[in-house]
Order: structure tokens, then C-alpha cells, then sequence
């Protein structure tokens, strides 16, 4: 296992360049998975867009304003913080890198470098507005596609699909979050996330986009949907590759012929949680040398096979199914069904009796699946049985 980018390299290719334990294995992934489902989601705002489905919103903006105070002050306040933190780190490189997380999260810096860097975005900042500042500031009127959403749709996907993962793993776990509270650090923040939590408030928050951008929610959800299954399928390969417990229970049968061993069972050496017993064998990375005593089913892997194959499902469904709605609901019972069923070999938490949290949510996101697509296709009287075409 990898827990960041930095081991990876190490063990691959040789390179030891120390500045790279600041990236994560499971957040570099995480980041990919972003990529991919903005770039889908374009594409398919800009084919809606070329059918006619999805028109142009106006909206007026005032230019030739002088900065703001709070543009001025935000300006600042995010430069004080990479001057604070990246001097420090520059001064003292070993240390930092040594504990990147809980160097990130911790009161050290360098109150000089946070004073410089801030002033002069600051500055940046005035100057970039002085430049455009017009003697008598004008309203326009500007026309914005669809598709020109796509970078905050995905930024407001990103930040509430990390609330919302952190807030369902502390309901899932409420003595982490009251540990959290006593003891805030790296590890507490950036560990235990809860997919199924991201991506329902995730969800909310950008289908409240799409209304308050005048993009018809429906038709929103169908153009994410695709991409959001193969973001989930991407996720998941850093859930593997970092070993971050995402596994499933111990399965010491012997695999089938056709089948590699690592595939169908895997003790995760090096995992990022340190999970096991002392790992005996190489590569061995120092504060991660630990090796499970069992081998278990390695479930990310699964879940990445299956939610990529349903990706090209619904890409492929995309242009034949022409309901509004009926390629989200699909993408919920889809995902749904996957869920539910790995749930059966993977390592969880009991939350409702003998049920997981995501049993639960998975049954219920089937369930919405498939009431789902009937409601959206009574809507629009469309007989069952009958084929749509474009």
C-alpha cells in the first residue's frame, strides 16, 4: 500500500522527493475522481445544450467597481495563511514533512511570512480591481451556458461531499467526534469519510445550484449523473491503494484458478491506518509497517470494477432514455444495488440492529431509484414498454 504519493514514488521508480507526503494517496485519487465527473458533466451540459434541452441564463453584473473590503480582507487573510504555513515549512522542511497532517492542522508557523504573502495578495488584489475600475461603474447584462457552471458545480460538489462524508462517519461514530472535540489534529479530519454522506449532501447542494442558476434540476441531475458513478469508481482505487480500511471481512479460501490472488484476498501491508501486526517484508515505510494477519476481501477493487461498468451503462443509456430524471433515478438504483450487496463481504459498523449505515441508505436509494423512474415517466406519459429515442 501507498499511504501518499511520496511512498509510491519511492517504491516505483526510486525517487525520494520528501515534498510529496503532503499529497495523499486517498485524496490524490479523491481529486482524480473530481476531474473525471467534471469533465462528463461538461460534455453532457454541452450535448443538452446542442439538442435544445438547456438554454442560456442572463444575469447583470455591475463592472468597474473598486475592490471590496471583504475582497481585500479575504485576499489577506488566505495569503497570511500560505505565507504562514509555507514559511515555516521552508525553514523547516524535516520536521514538517515528517507529520505533513498534523503539521497542516497544527499552531506553528511563521507570523512574518503570513504578514508578507498576505500583504501583498492584498495588494494584488486592490491593483487587479484599480486596473478595471471604471469612473462610473455600468451594469451588463451576460448570457452563461450551461456548461460554464461546470467548475462551480464541481467545486460546491467537492466541499459539501467532505462535510458530508465527515458528519454521516461521526454519526456512524460518535466517539470520534467527541474524541474530535477534545483533541482536533490531522488524523481526526482527514480520516474516516463516509461516501454514501458525501454524496447525499453533496447531491442537495448542487441540485440547489441548478435551481438557483436557472438550470432545470432534472435534466442537471441526468448530465452528473454518468460522472458521479465513475467519480465513485475512482474514489474507491484510493481507498485500495492507501488501504484505508474500506476492506472487506477475512477470506482465507483459496482463489479460484483464473483468478490472482490479490484480487481475491489482500492483507494490505503499509496501510495508511496502521492497522495489523509488524510487517516483515518490503517495502516497510516508516509509522506505516503493518500488514493485516488475515487476508481479507479486497471490496475497493470490487466497487471500482462494478461502478465503472455502471458508468458505461449510463453513458451509453444517456442518448436512448430522453425522460427527464430517469438516468439519475437509474444512477441511484444502480448504486444502490452495488452497495447493498458488497456491504455483505466489507468491514462496517452496525447502526440500525444488525444493519450498517450504508445497508440502509443503499436499500433506501433503490427503493427511490425505482419509484424514481415510474414517477418521472408517468410524468410524462410515457407507456411502459414503449422505447424513447432522441
Amino acid at each position: 500500500m501507498y499511504p501518499t504519493i511520496y511512498h509510491a514514488l519511492l517504491d516505483l521508480t526510486g525517487l525520494d522527493l520528501p515534498f510529496l507526503r503532503f499529497i495523499n494517496s486517498f485524496g490524490f485519487f479523491v481529486a482524480l475522481a473530481f476531474v473525471f465527473a467534471s469533465w462528463t458533466l461538461g460534455l453532457e451540459l454541452r450535448r443538452k445544450e446542442g439538442l435544445g434541452l438547456l438554454q442560456p441564463v442572463t444575469r447583470k453584473v455591475t463592472v468597474g467597481l473598486p475592490a471590496t473590503p471583504g475582497e481585500l480582507i479575504w485576499s489577506g487573510l488566505l495569503g497570511f495563511l500560505l505565507g504562514w504555513k509555507g514559511l515555516y515549512l521552508l525553514l523547516n522542511f524535516t520536521e514538517s514533512t515528517a507529520d505533513p497532517q498534523g503539521f497542516l492542522l497544527s499552531g506553528k508557523g511563521n507570523f512574518i511570512g503570513g504578514v508578507l504573502v498576505g500583504g501583498v495578495m492584498a495588494w494584488l488584489k486592490w491593483r487587479e480591481k484599480d486596473k478595471a475600475k471604471l469612473a462610473e461603474p455600468k451594469t451588463e447584462v451576460i448570457r452563461m451556458q450551461a456548461h460554464e457552471h461546470g467548475g462551480n458545480i464541481t467545486m460546491v460538489a467537492a466541499l459539501w461531499g467532505l462535510i458530508g462524508a465527515k458528519l454521516f462517519h461521526w454519526l456512524e461514530n460518535p466517539g470520534e467526534f467527541i474524541a474530535f472535540i477534545k483533541h482536533p489534529g490531522g488524523d481526526a479530519v482527514f480520516s474516516g469519510l463516509t461516501m454514501y454522506g458525501g454524496l447525499i449532501v453533496a447531491g442537495f447542494m448542487v441540485i440547489r445550484y441548478f435551481r438557483n442558476n436557472g438550470i432545470p434540476a432534472w435534466h442537471g441531475a441526468d448530465s452528473a449523473a454518468p460522472g458521479v458513478m465513475l467519480a465513485y469508481g475512482v474514489g474507491r482505487i484510493g481507498c485500495q491503494v492507501s488501504g484505508d480500511g474500506d476492506w472487506g471481512i477475512v477470506n482465507n479460501a483459496p482463489a479460484p484458478g483464473w483468478m490472482p490472488d490479490w484480487l481475491w484476498s489482500y492483507t494490505y501491508p503499509n496501510n495508511v491506518n496502521g492497522v495489523g501486526i509488524p510487517f516483515s517484508g518490503t517495502p516497510c515505510f516508516e509509522g506505516y509497517c503493518t500488514v493485516l494477519p488475515e487476508p481479507v476481501w479486497p471490496t475497493p477493487l470490487y466497487e471500482t470494477i462494478v461502478c465503472v461498468g455502471f458508468f458505461f451503462v449510463l453513458w451509453a443509456l444517456r442518448k436512448r432514455i430522453t425522460t427527464p430524471g430517469v438516468i439519475f433515478f437509474l444512477f441511484l438504483l444502480l448504486n444502490g444495488v452495488e452497495r447493498f450487496f458488497i456491504e455483505k463481504i466489507r468491514v462496517n459498523v452496525a447502526f440500525a440492529g444488525s444493519w450498517t449505515q450504508a445497508e440502509v441508505i443503499s436499500l433506501g436509494l433503490v427503493i427511490a431509484g425505482i419509484a424514481g423512474i415510474l414517477w418521472v415517466r408517468s410524468r410524462n406519459n410515457i407507456p411502459h414498454g414503449t422505447q424513447e429515442t432522441d
